[in-house]
């Protein structure tokens, strides 16, 4: 254990997935502050319900609350609850501009520009609560508690809008998808989510998973721990150290700025109906397999078996099932000894799924070079061939890591992209240019870093008029030819966001109190 992080003084969803403790509803407010004083009072009065990052206990298992809030705020939002000038020209100017003056950098346009979003979104947002929960009736108890705050607070208003319909909701909800009444980690297009975040310095492992999770320190086996290191907490926490071994940008004073982070929201609906019929057009047409192209786009089977370490469907089927098995042995486990031996059977299989790296397939003959999980973390392929020239096998791509949360929202249908469906992501980082903002405009929109010309991400990538490209890479030794999928449309589109700004406990208080002094 890191005992030089203060896990008390860092805001919970920070450091903790709270999926990963069966906490898969939750639920997303906006308010808008319109009297500081007013604004001040509902910050003193909510602090109680803030759920903090617990130490560890002695068997290593963090305890959490029966529901899990987090709070932060926009630039707007802070400066109506009365920093000083001095702090908040400090900020970086990204989080000052906000999302909608930023959004032309995100390739939010056409269908995801400004004017499509949810009316909440056009709205001046200042301040976000979470709520994270395993059921929806301790959700809803909880809500009921945080609105009574809310409207015994003059100046502090609870902002509607969320969704097309024709109620404007107060709230956005979420929650995991079921199947057969069963939770499943599958987002609308049917793909596992959410099973690597990055691993840094100060997380235990029940926080986390080294493998995959934090950077290759050495070249070879990515399933051998010893290759492995943890990624400096800079890189998401203010107040620490980074990759380049300086200290992130961070606002004035210190105290304001240590233990807190960046956060972005976003809405992305999912065009299910587009993707399928696209599948199904591109399957026949090239006489491909549907579940190939389908894991092609992404860079995982859509049971979460990265296909560039199991290129073959019924190898990866199996580690499915197996990882299923050992999460199954692990509930029904009556002894410790049981729940012992199914951890490490877990332990041991999930290696497969987040302790991968592209060394093998450079030229992208099994995992194409344009996927979806190569764009978001290259794992070193960018980089490959130059050993030597930086002190770990992938320190370009250890500056753009970001940690993600959120969950999906709404019901889909296979052939239809009508309806209020997608996902809601929320990134945390200590630089919201270097790191979102960069893989969203380099990686995700433009496709120069993978010598992909100006094409972009199958999957979240802006496409123009449903003109998208993408190379299947062939191989030569195997005498498969590469494939030029063509006339890709935009599956994914958004719905809002904004950035706000996580302090934590410390400045949260110095918030409230109306205290902080930049001087």
């Amino acid at each position: 254990m890191e005992n030089w992080i203060d896990y008390q003084d860092i805001q919970g969803n920070l450091m903790i997935n709270y999926a990963s403790f069966g906490y898969l509803k939750a639920r997303y407010l906006f308010l808008e502050v319109s009297s500081g004083e007013g604004g001040r009072s509902f910050l003193k009065q909510i602090q109680k319900y803030i759920t903090n990052t617990p130490s560890p206990a002695k068997n290593n298992q963090v305890l959490l609350p029966k529901v899990a809030t987090n709070i932060a705020f926009t630039y707007n939002g802070l400066k109506t609850l009365g920093l000083p000038v001095l702090t908040l020209q400090s900020f970086p100017d990204e989080f000052i501009i906000g999302m909608r003056g930023r959004r032309t950098i995100l390739g939010f346009d056409e269908d995801s520009s400004a004017e499509y979003w949810d009316a909440v979104f056009k709205k001046e947002i200042h301040i976000l609560i979470t709520m994270d929960a395993k059921t929806v009736e301790d959700l809803e108890a909880h809500y009921g508690e945080v609105l009574r705050l809310i409207e015994s607070n003059v100046g502090v208003h609870l902002l509607e809008g969320f969704g097309r319909g024709k109620e404007q909701a107060k709230y956005q909800d979420v929650s995991a998808l079921y199947e057969n009444g069963m939770p499943t980690a599958k987002e609308h297009f049917g793909y596992s989510d959410g099973i690597s975040n990055p691993f840094f310095k100060g997380m235990t492992e029940d926080m986390g998973d080294l493998l995959g999770g934090g950077k290759k320190i050495a070249y070879g086996d990515p399933r051998s721990e010893s290759n492995w290191g943890a990624l400096e907490t800079g890189e998401f926490i203010l107040g620490y150290r980074d990759e380049a071994q300086e200290y992130p940008v961070a606002p004035t004073p210190p105290l304001i700025s240590k233990n807190g982070s960046f956060l972005v929201f976003n809405k992305f609906h999912e065009n299910v109906g587009s993707f399928n019929k696209y599948l199904d057009h591109a399957a026949e047409k090239y006489k491909l397999d549907k579940e190939v192209l389908a894991a092609k786009f992404v860079g995982r089977w859509r049971n979460g078996v990265p296909i560039t370490t199991f290129p073959n469907k019924a190898d990866a089927e199996k580690i499915a099932n197996d990882r299923q098995q050992a999460i199954l042995d692990m509930v029904k486990a009556t002894t410790e000894e049981e729940l012992a031996k199914a951890r490490a059977r877990f332990k041991e299989i999930n290696k497969d799924f987040i302790a991968f790296d592209y060394d093998k397939d450079i030229e992208g003959s099994r995992c194409p070079v344009g996927a979806h999980v190569r764009r978001a973390n290259p794992r070193g392929s960018l980089e490959f061939g130059n050993k030597g020239a930086f002190d770990t096998p992938a320190a370009l791509d250890n500056r753009r890591r970001m940690i993600r949360r959120g969950l999906p929202y709404g019901t889909s249908t296979p052939d239809s992209d009508n309806g209020e469906h997608g996902t809601i992501i929320i990134t945390l980082v200590a630089s919201i240019k270097r790191q979102f903002e960069f893989v969203f405009q380099q990686w995700i929109n433009y496709g120069n870093d993978f010598k992909l010309a100006n094409d972009k991400d199958p999957i979240a990538g802006n496409h123009v008029n449903d003109m998208g490209r993408m190379i299947l890479q062939g191989n030569k030794e195997r005498g498969e030819a590469p494939y030029f999928l063509s006339e890709i449309p935009r599956f994914v589109e958004s719905r809002g966001g904004e950035y706000f700004f996580l302090p934590s406990i410390t400045a949260l208080n110095m918030i409230s109190e109306g205290i902080v002094d930049p001087t």
